[in-house]
């Protein structure tokens, strides 16, 4: 693969096979047959309304980057190569307010999927999208359902995801899960969150394709019903400034409930200064999957959050600490997991193991 400052041509060799649906029409062109077109732009055989409308933005978006020296540029200073830029089917949305318009003869499933806005008051709508780097965000059976897109102007909106639509739920859905599946050759050992497109997008590259993103929005527990079907091992990655550890406590609210018999949840919180792209860049993938190793247990993490609120050499302290813990435990299932916390905290707070259940 091209170095950073590798050429462009080297980028898009890299980048550009063909996608199952022109290798389809190249074969059904040898044979003389006729693909069902939907308004002159060659679609998925399967007309399924938004569905087809996202997998055609998708395609045509993935056309632009070839077409887009600055975008190219930007995704190599960044260090993406072509292969990671096509294993993730990035693309270029390009600076225009109806190049995605114009493909849609009729707006219906392209304004149902979120990809074009309504013009207020008259006929018509433009493109969402506009001069961005282009993530496509796919359902488990690999299907675009969404967008994650990063702009290369001086926009506000740094990143920008396509709007809640009957199809994409942000809540409900994870980025890069599908692509770190279809990398597993077997169970996958764990699950890696992390909170940029950009971050799984870079440890994918550099060999950790076990990382998802949540789409700009606090972990649900919808996520986590996704996240164990997969794996028994959810680590999740955060700063460790305070942001990072107040998001990191609200996904230790939400996994409490989840975790029994074999799952665990871990917590990462990185060095100053580093997301997981700057740091796996750094320090290389064998050194990052070290830390997922040596990432703090959920208990762990609990206790000391809670201890940072209690003096525990005095009776109140201890008493409080107690008292904190209880709804915490009382959302853990029942199984070895709760009493063992519950007698740690005994442990702690010097009371039985029955007082601190009776509290719970």
């Amino acid at each position: 693969s091209s170095g950073k400052n590798g050429n462009a041509i080297g980028f898009l060799m890299e980048y550009d096979r063909l996608s199952f649906v022109e290798a389809v029409e190249k074969l059904a062109g040898r044979l003389g047959l006729e693909i069902p077109r939907e308004g002159g732009f060659s679609q998925r055989l399967v007309l399924d309304g938004p569905l087809d409308a996202l997998a055609a933005a998708e395609r045509y978006w993935r056309d632009q980057l070839k077409q887009a020296p600055a975008a190219v540029a930007y995704l190599k200073k960044r260090g993406v190569n072509g292969e990671t830029a096509k294993t993730f089917g990035l693309g270029y949305a390009p600076e225009s307010w109806d190049a995605l318009t114009r493909l849609f003869p009729d707006p219906k499933h392209a304004l149902e999927a979120g990809l074009l806005i309504e013009r207020e008051g008259r006929e018509g709508a433009y493109d969402r999208f506009r001069n961005r780097i282009m993530f496509p965000i796919r359902d488990t059976r690999g299907r675009v359902i969404g967008f994650g897109g990063r702009t290369l102007g001086n926009d506000p909106a740094k990143y920008l995801n396509s709007p809640e639509t009957p199809l994409f739920h942000k809540g409900r859905n994870l980025y890069g899960l599908y692509e770190a599946k279809q990398a597993a050759k077997s169970a996958l050992p764990y699950l890696i969150v992390v909170e940029g497109y950009m971050d799984v997008v870079m440890l994918a590259q550099h060999g950790v394709r076990e990382a998802v993103a949540t789409l700009g929005t606090a972990t649900t527990a919808e996520h986590l019903h996704l996240l164990f079907k997969q794996t028994n091992k959810v680590v999740f990655s955060f700063d460790g400034d305070r942001a990072g550890r107040s998001a990191a406590w609200r996904a230790l609210e939400q996994a409490l409930p989840e975790v029994y018999g074999v799952r665990e949840c871990r917590f990462l919180f990185l060095p100053d200064g580093h997301d997981p792209d700057s740091l796996v860049q750094e320090i290389g993938a064998e050194a990052f999957r070290a830390l997922v190793d040596g990432a703090l247990p959920l208990t762990a993490f609990l206790l000391s959050e809670l201890e940072k609120q209690v003096d525990l050499n005095s009776l109140e302290g201890r008493a409080k600490l107690a008292a904190l813990a209880q709804p915490h435990l009382a959302k853990l299932k029942e199984g070895p997991l709760r009493s063992l916390l519950t007698e740690e905290l005994a442990r702690r707070t010097r009371l039985s193991a029955a007082q601190i259940e009776r509290l719970a």
